[in-house]
């Protein structure tokens, strides 16, 4: 894959990716989940995995690291709301 394409994935990646950390720290800091859909993240989680292993089975950097960290990110609000919500 050219250097220009993986920019552009990394460049978009990046910025979708870290969409999700001010919604990750507000939850963590007011332990609220009560607007959080449990299984929205569910399946967001695991189509966002199903990205990361795409990524891998291509070999794209692009779509393995973006992926990747989307995937922790979105899985710790997944994480919050099944804690919280005990």
């Amino acid at each position: 894959m050219s250097i220009l394409i993986e920019s552009l994935g990394l460049a978009a990646g990046t910025l979708t990716t870290f969409s999700f950390l001010p919604q990750v720290i507000k939850i963590w800091r007011t332990q609220d989940v009560s607007a959080i859909s449990l299984m929205m993240y569910a399946a967001f989680c695991f189509g966002v995995f199903l990205w990361l292993l795409f990524g891998i089975a291509i070999g794209s950097i692009s779509l393995i690291l973006t992926n990747g960290i989307t995937f922790l990110f979105a899985a710790s609000i997944l994480y919050l709301k099944i804690t919280i919500e005990r």
